[in-house]
């Protein structure tokens, strides 16, 4: 390779982007160890590290391989990745693991060989595309913009939207099914749509948020709520997070527990590999504990901040393209990332429920890291390939 032809290619790289995603990964591999070492059950530590990194490597593999796929590629194999991640969460309601649901109330797990997998991690990706698809192809057909066409755009969403939503509720999974809402809604704002139509929109997620509200904090609202099949598992998550230091310690331990930590760490923290607070299942939804305690309030802040870079990269990458598919598939996987990012660390401090969403690069669960590992890939192909073509050419 002559050194123009290495330069170029330089170019086509954001090191910037892969950057915060390694120092996140190093972070969670040394956050898993640290989770590991101090659980009181003594899993086998290095067989588990072992098996994380293994998804970390299959993770950069994809990155490496996505990143050579072009916006044509992407865009043929777009329905195809959609129907088959649908097939997945459908077989998903019958041949779902039955010791993870009976662990955590939810059918959201398959296991395969004695490994677990969530095909709802894979879905997210496959969902962003798909949306993506939807609106490019609508916009090359109706160049002009009306509220009839717009309205039409939305029928065609939520006609790709509905199926995902019902599967996961039919998997018990709130907390995923919020993630499929929070990418819609990043790519229903973006796709140009009269504000005609989306401030009626915003005004009904009022509405419908302070009445969801109204119903699980009130007696009369959750009596209604459990005529129509809401669990009481779902309720306890409200009142641990309203209240997580006054309720039955049998349930409250794990929230309690993980601003106990957090806070015990104070500004600097106590060091690598200290922990005088045991939180339940820290390794996966509670790995945000790991930092607060062992590095503090500096330490915490240094993981947001890695954050904000890798998000402000993705934004970068998503207004420098001129291919509107592109943009649009960009959009989705931030939405996915930013709504994982205040979700997990938001019920980590208790400033929300726990939802059971992971800290992306950092919680144990291969389906996670793979999931996010396609979504920068797929972000780096964008700069990589260098087109500026529209859906017209699809």
């Amino acid at each position: 390779m002559d050194k123009t032809r290495k330069l170029n290619l330089d170019n086509r790289i954001d090191y910037g982007l892969i950057l915060p995603v390694f120092l996140l990964s190093l972070i969670g591999i040394l956050s898993l160890y640290v989770a590991l070492t101090h659980d009181p059950n003594r899993p086998e530590i290095f067989p588990m590290l072992m098996r994380q990194g293994i998804w970390y490597l299959i993770g950069a593999v994809s990155i490496v391989v996505i990143m050579h796929f072009n916006s044509k590629l992407l865009w043929r194999m777009t329905p195809f990745a959609y129907g088959i991640g649908l097939l997945m969460m459908l077989l998903l309601l019958k041949f779902y693991d039955k010791n993870l649901d009976e662990l955590t109330g939810s059918k959201n797990w398959i296991s395969i060989g004695g490994m677990t997998f969530q095909p709802s991690e894979l879905m997210k990706i496959a969902f962003a595309l798909m949306l993506a698809y939807v609106v490019t192809m609508h916009n090359v057909r109706y160049k002009d913009r009306m509220l009839q066409t717009d309205g039409w755009l939305i029928a065609k969403l939520m006609m790709v939207t509905l199926p995902v939503i019902v599967l996961i509720l039919l998997q018990k999974d709130f907390g995923t099914m919020l993630v499929f809402v929070a990418i819609f809604a990043g790519v229903f704002l973006m796709s140009g749509i009269s504000w005609k139509i989306i401030l009626p929109f915003f005004l009904v997620g009022i509405i419908v948020g302070g009445g969801v509200i109204y119903l699980v904090t009130t007696e009369m609202g959750r009596d209604l709520l459990y005529k129509v099949g809401v669990k009481s598992y779902q309720f306890e998550r409200i009142d641990l997070w309203l209240n997580p230091f006054h309720s039955d310690p049998t349930r409250s331990y794990q929230p309690a527990s993980a601003i106990i930590a957090i806070g015990s760490g104070g500004l600097f923290g106590k060091g690598f590999n200290v922990s005088n607070v045991y939180v339940p299942v820290r390794e996966s939804d509670m790995i945000f504990t790991v930092i607060g305690e062992n590095f503090g309030f500096i330490g915490s802040c240094f993981i947001i901040l890695l954050y904000f870079i890798l998000i402000y990269r993705m934004i970068r990458v998503c207004f420098e393209t001129n291919n509107e598919f592109y943009a649009y598939v960009a959009t989705g996987i931030i939405m996915m990332l930013l709504f994982h990012v205040f979700e997990n660390v938001g019920a980590n401090i208790g400033l929300l429920p726990l939802t059971g969403i992971p800290l992306p690069f950092i919680s144990q669960g291969g389906s996670s890291i793979l999931g996010n590992m396609i979504g920068v890939g797929l972000i780096l192909s964008m700069k990589y390939q260098k087109e500026a073509s529209t859906g017209l050419e699809y």
